[in-house]
């Protein structure tokens, strides 16, 4: 049935790409609510809390499918990769154990506050409940994206003549520059995918004349925030997490760019098909010297290519990694424009009218979660053929015993429950913007 290690990493990214469909709203969602409910009460205005109740409710939705569909993705780590656990094991599960020991339960117990404390609670008490969970959503994606980080610019470590990695600097495992540079780039991301989601019940609700205030109120917070975080995403961001692979991933820079030949004043590449059977690009439209001042701050900086690098070290799918990269990018610069054109149209106050650009907006919510997707890719094709940079190759780290029958079995019992829970999710979701944001009274 083939390659083993091929199902593992199929069974892998499939699972990790559905389940983080989820988190990422959560996280963006998090700091839109403490958005609301710290206007709500800085104003007085029911509307903003109003908007809140309704936002935790799809939180709520939201969270209970991202922990359903995230189980099966940890028992890979034991299952799918066991030897990669008994190498790295003592370094990554610390990071691991904090995300669930720490920010999950956090994250959770304050869920239970929002959603049925109000009564309870004085509003002080319960926008204190709303950052704590913003801060416990975000320290789990801290601590994952510092697992990650470590696989991708390994740091605070040593290994042991049995060939077994081991913590030597708690401190330098967890202020990993790469984390810092991909974490704030991730985060930066969950909220941009939050305000379009936003945005995009704004404008489903003014287009079908439901709710005209709240309408209003979500199409404006949603194009507010959607462009102040997408140009942050871009910029700053995007470009130091874009140093960082030229610094630190030079082979990595080259595939992406879809670069072979090396030197200065290198171009950047807008559009084209990489040909690496011929080591070229097929109908180029290049930008001249744009990527030697991206990588290295200086337009007549030497941008490696893919030649000068041992053939063994090529990221193993340099085509997926290139259109990945240019997806993102791609997708990032259109969300900036939909968010500018939104917030012109909000600022004159023509936006609840103006019926094309609601259905842009109702529309383009998938983007956001495409583009994350792409730049997922990116880092996880960027960082092959290694789990461990440099120090661990993928091949390495399969379990040996996990044959490929099994691996396809799972993986289709995942795709059908995967499946159910899909259409469980858009249900309960569809259901909850169809009633509004007044559909459900606060119980005691």
């Amino acid at each position: 049935m083939g390659d083993p290690l091929f199902w593992h990493r199929l069974q892998f990214g499939f699972t990790i790409t559905y389940h983080y469909l989820f988190p990422q709203l959560t996280m963006g969602l998090a700091f839109i609510i403490v958005v609301l409910k710290a206007l709500g009460l800085k104003t007085g205005e029911a509307r903003y809390m109003e908007a809140a109740r309704f936002w935790i409710r799809i939180f709520g939705i939201n969270f209970a499918v991202g922990v359903v569909t995230g189980i099966p993705m940890e028992f890979q780590f034991g299952t799918n990769w066991a030897e990669f656990s008994r190498i790295s094991g003592g370094v990554i599960g610390q990071s691991l154990a904090m995300e669930g020991m720490f920010a999950f339960f956090l994250e959770s117990s304050f869920l239970g506050l929002l959603v049925w404390g109000e009564k309870k609670l004085s509003p002080r008490a319960h926008f204190g409940a709303a950052i704590a969970l913003w801060i416990g959503s975000w320290l789990s994606g801290y601590f994952i994206i510092v697992t990650n980080a470590f696989m991708q610019h390994p740091v605070g470590y040593t290994v042991t003549p049995e060939g077994i990695f081991q913590l030597t600097s708690f401190w330098a495992f967890i202020l990993n520059p790469w984390a810092f540079a991909q974490y704030a780039h991730n985060m930066l991301a969950t909220v941009v995918t939050g305000s379009f989601v936003v945005a995009a019940v704004g404008a489903f609700w003014a287009l079908k004349g439901l709710y005209p205030e709240q309408a209003r109120l979500n199409l404006k917070v949603g194009v507010i925030l959607g462009f102040i975080f997408s140009v942050l995403l871009a910029f700053p961001t995007g470009d130091i997490a874009g140093k960082m692979v030229a610094k630190y991933q030079p082979v990595s820079l080259a595939a992406m760019e879809g670069r072979f030949d090396s030197g200065p004043f290198a171009d950047l590449v807008m559009v084209g098909q990489p040909n690496v059977a011929e080591a070229r690009i097929d109908n180029p439209i290049r930008v001249p010297a744009v990527l030697s001042f991206l990588a290295y701050g200086s337009f007549s900086a030497n941008v490696k290519g893919l030649k000068d690098f041992p053939r063994d070290q090529w990221p193993t799918s340099i085509e997926m990694l290139y259109y990945a990269y240019h997806i993102m990018v791609g997708l990032g610069t259109l969300l900036i424009l939909i968010m500018a054109i939104g917030l012109l149209l909000s600022w004159k106050g023509r936006l609840a009218t103006a019926r094309p650009m609601l259905w842009v907006l109702m529309l383009a919510f998938p983007f956001p979660y495409i583009a994350t997707t792409a730049g997922w890719a990116v880092a996880e094709f960027g960082r092959q053929p290694w789990l461990i940079y440099g120090l661990l190759r993928t091949a390495k780290g399969a379990s040996p015993t996990v044959h490929s029958g099994a691996t396809i079995f799972t993986s289709l019992g995942f795709a059908g429950i995967y499946l159910v829970l899909g259409f469980l999710f858009l249900y309960l979701i569809g259901r909850e913007v169809a009633h509004g944001p007044a559909s459900h009274t606060q119980k005691a």
